[in-house]
């Protein structure tokens, strides 16, 4: 079997809760981020997961990340790795998108990037540098990241541009799983939230 990547977005904060762009800035989680975080990890302990033995699991050294992993239960097993950051927004780093919207009319972060941030190549070439280790493992791996590398490495692991990522949500304490369908890269399954209602 061709391995797979789990992707699991970080639980719900106050900026994410208000739709504040969250790059590097370390926000916590909010009560409502914990449940989910330990939701989330029942999941994954539950079949058909069964606790990912023997599964490496990489996160975010951001807060909110290693927070979401720790009460999943995998923070012993966890290696940060500054590739899954998020995108740094620069000078848009805590603003909403209407207030981006208000300053720069039509802006789309996919197309149009950020100032004094990250830019659109290096954030391509980070989600390509967490495919590459993906693929390159003989089992499947889970990383805990942030929304938008999280769509970024959706779209790359398609092989297809970064810009598809806009099309794709992703909601916070969701598992999304990166697999294969007849040879080539496929979704198996996208921002998959069963578990918060349990």
């Amino acid at each position: 079997m061709a391995p797979r990547i789990l992707l699991a977005r970080h639980g719900q904060t106050e900026w994410s809760l208000s739709g504040k762009h969250t790059g590097r800035t370390d926000v916590p989680l909010l009560d409502e981020g914990r449940r989910g975080a330990k939701l989330l990890g029942e999941r994954l302990h539950q079949a058909p997961h069964d606790g990912l033995p023997g599964v490496e699991v990489r996160t975010s050294p951001l807060v909110r990340a290693r927070e979401t992993c720790e009460l999943a239960g995998f923070g012993t097993r966890a290696r940060a790795w500054d590739a899954l950051l998020e995108w740094d927004y620069g000078a848009y780093e805590g603003m909403t998108p209407d207030e981006i919207q208000a300053v720069r009319p039509g802006w789309l972060i996919w197309r149009d990037g950020v100032p004094e941030g990250e830019t659109l190549a290096e954030v391509t070439a980070r989600a390509d540098e967490v495919v590459a280790w993906a693929r390159s493992q003989d089992r499947d791996v889970l990383v805990f990241a942030h929304g938008h590398i999280l769509r970024s490495i959706g779209a790359r692991w398609l092989g297809l541009p970064l810009d598809f990522a806009a099309r794709i949500r992703l909601n916070p304490t969701s598992l999304s799983v990166l697999g294969w369908a007849y040879g080539e890269p496929a979704v198996e399954s996208w921002n998959d939230l069963g578990h918060l209602a349990g």
